[in-house]
């Protein structure tokens, strides 16, 4: 890295244009394999190769399990990790295969495989996943200082996520064929795109790790179980880690009910389900500049509570709209994925805040250990989501064999009415958060202090 690029990102200029779209890059291809992966292999396997449900839910299951286990391992790893080229891209750039690998043999199984192909590839597939993403996410809050500068480049990175999830809805579109046909060409294009941008990540972003690691090398490493007892005790972490929690459950249960609802709820036609979607993910795209221009003036937490409470009043009148009122639900998808732009670009832009915190206050790096964390709780708040919610509508009456008002009505309520609970709790959690645009740039000051001294 330049002197000039140093001055730079110190100044709160943050990365140059081209340094923060090679940086994006990575995060359009890591996101294609993500909805193909949840929608298209259980089909695939369950049904197509003949492995049944119970068996194929069983894999999945352990397989999540084993990738929910490895993310604090991976983080502590790679914060701990001393390498020439930077402890951020060395895991990623030995990540990656890894996952490819994964992907090229669950979308090309052979003939005659069982449960135990389809565990073992799953967890080669998620430890090569956690090994990118979790350095990914880290190098991403390392790039700048700056309170502002951190929530551009996260809003710039889950925008180019978000167009990979885009590109990843058109190609079964265009394709046509059959469920594994299109998982294969999916797979590849990741494959194929993912390797052209971590060519482009590896030449032009810079690793700040290498210029901390000589720093670092001379204090000995905490122990593990210090590491995550400290982190634990930092409360605005905690704060945050639990709104982040509560409104990933909120975001979860929409998901997981989405079809049943517009089937039996709304009674959208199959053709108008694609267009729902699109408008979602398109909104997000179109006002992620707009949350980040907001937070500048208000602050992240609130512009963040702000986007929340705009959700909650979207999903106020879904148990209330009769069936076929799908113009007034299209509305409702383009006011909630506006405010998912928030829920991307902003959390993890105040994450970056919190680990200054934790390092001010113990003089360490652990960027990787507090977001394997985050991504741990992501990943745990996606799953309870799906398997409550469907199981919930059960218990309340819902059957979508042989559907009820009552038992639509109890859909609707957790499909709209749960999330908005959840969200408010999220709200109440981080509504006074204490760092502040003003106290983050205090403790930027002391650290540089410190690390002058």
């Amino acid at each position: 890295m330049s002197a000039g690029s140093r001055q730079a990102t110190a100044s709160g200029h943050g990365p140059a244009p081209l340094t923060l779209a090679a940086y994006a890059a990575p995060a359009f291809a890591f996101a294609i394999p993500t909805l193909p992966v949840l929608i298209f292999l259980p089909a695939i396997y369950a049904d197509g190769l003949g492995l049944g449900l119970a068996a194929t839910g069983a894999a999945l299951l352990a397989s999540r399990l084993f990738d929910m286990a490895t993310d604090p391992l991976i983080g502590l790893m790679s914060d701990r990790t001393r390498a020439r080229m930077g402890r951020r891209k060395v895991w990623i750039m030995a990540g990656a295969p890894v996952a490819a690998l994964g992907f090229l043999m669950l979308a090309f199984p052979p003939s005659g495989i069982g449960p135990l192909y389809l565990t073992a590839w799953l967890m080669v597939l998620y430890l090569g996943w956690t090994a990118v993403q979790v350095p990914y996410s880290a190098w991403g809050a390392e790039l700048s200082p700056d309170y502002r500068m951190r929530t551009r480049i996260t809003a710039v990175r889950e925008g180019a996520a978000i167009g990979g999830i885009l590109l990843a809805s058109a190609i079964p579109v265009v394709i046509g064929g059959t469920a594994g046909t299109q998982f294969a060409a999916i797979a590849l294009t990741a494959i194929g795109l993912g390797a052209l941008a971590l060519v482009a990540l590896g030449q032009l972003v810079p690793d700040p790790s290498t210029r901390q690691q000589g720093a670092a090398t001379a204090r000995p490493a905490r122990p593990v179980a210090e590491t995550f007892r400290q982190a634990l005790a930092n409360g605005p972490f905690l704060r945050l880690v639990a709104a982040w929690f509560a409104n990933g459950l909120a975001n979860g249960l929409p998901a997981a009910l989405f079809i049943l609802y517009l089937t039996h709820g709304l009674k959208a036609a199959e053709a108008e389900r694609p267009l729902f979607i699109l408008a979602y993910f398109l909104a997000a795209i179109v006002c992620l500049p707009l949350w980040t221009l907001l937070s500048a003036r208000i602050g992240k937490h609130r512009a963040w509570c702000l986007a929340m409470l705009a959700a909650c009043l979207a999903f106020l009148p879904v148990p209330f709209l009769p069936a076929g009122a799908t113009a007034a639900f299209m509305a409702i998808c383009i006011v909630t994925g506006a405010a998912l732009g928030a829920d991307l670009a902003l959390p993890p832009a105040m994450q970056a805040d919190v680990v200054d915190f934790d390092r001010l206050r113990h003089g360490e790096e652990r960027t990787g250990t507090y977001f394997a964390v985050w991504l741990a709780v992501t990943k745990a708040a996606a799953a309870l989501s799906a398997g409550l919610g469907l199981a919930g509508v059960a218990a309340a009456g819902f059957d979508p064999a042989a559907p009820t008002p009552a038992g639509i009505a109890a859909l609707a309520i957790a499909y709209a009415g749960v999330p908005v609970v959840l969200k408010l709790v999220a709200v109440a959690l981080i509504w006074g958060f204490p760092i502040t645009a003003r106290r983050q740039a205090a403790i930027r000051r002391r650290l540089d202090q410190a690390s002058a001294a």
